[in-house]
């Protein structure tokens, strides 16, 4: 059951951003004062990653919690009791089978594909931070400024 009215819930949905989202900002930010240089939505990869590092092969994306499923077999079951539920459960598995696909193909590009939820970033951007360095490091591209 949906713990909002009909007019507060549209109210939220309304805000939801498809890209420059919070996140997102704060994880670039980090990353430019990181001396990384990045493309952002770039349309010329599967998938239109968020954040593009195009030296190292690098795509990241940044998942929000509810639309791409993120403890999905808890979560579905409070959705399958709310509003409009078949819609829902329906769309959140085709985002995660989206994801799948787009992550696959980008691997078979040669693209390393990081994946981070909304909130951890949120949380600590310079530990993201931190898994992208770790990833150049790891292919021994050191390209970074510091």
């Amino acid at each position: 059951m949906d713990d909002l009215t009909a007019d507060q819930r549209a109210k939220v949905m309304r805000k939801i951003r498809s890209k420059d989202t919070k996140a997102e900002i704060m994880l670039r930010t980090a990353l430019w004062h990181k001396g990384y240089r990045y493309r952002k939505n770039w349309a010329d990869l599967p998938g239109k990653p968020d954040i593009v590092l195009t030296k190292q092969k690098i795509c990241i994306f940044i998942d929000g919690e509810y639309f791409h499923g993120k403890d999905w077999f808890n979560r579905k079951e409070k959705i399958v009791h709310g509003n409009n539920a078949a819609y829902w459960v329906s769309k959140i598995e085709r985002n995660m089978k989206r994801d799948r696909e787009v992550e696959a193909e980008l691997t078979g590009l040669g693209w390393t594909v990081l994946r981070f939820w909304s909130r951890d970033v949120e949380k600590d951007p310079e530990k993201c931070v931190d898994e992208v360095k770790e990833i150049i490091f790891e292919k021994g591209i050191e390209t970074q400024i510091e």
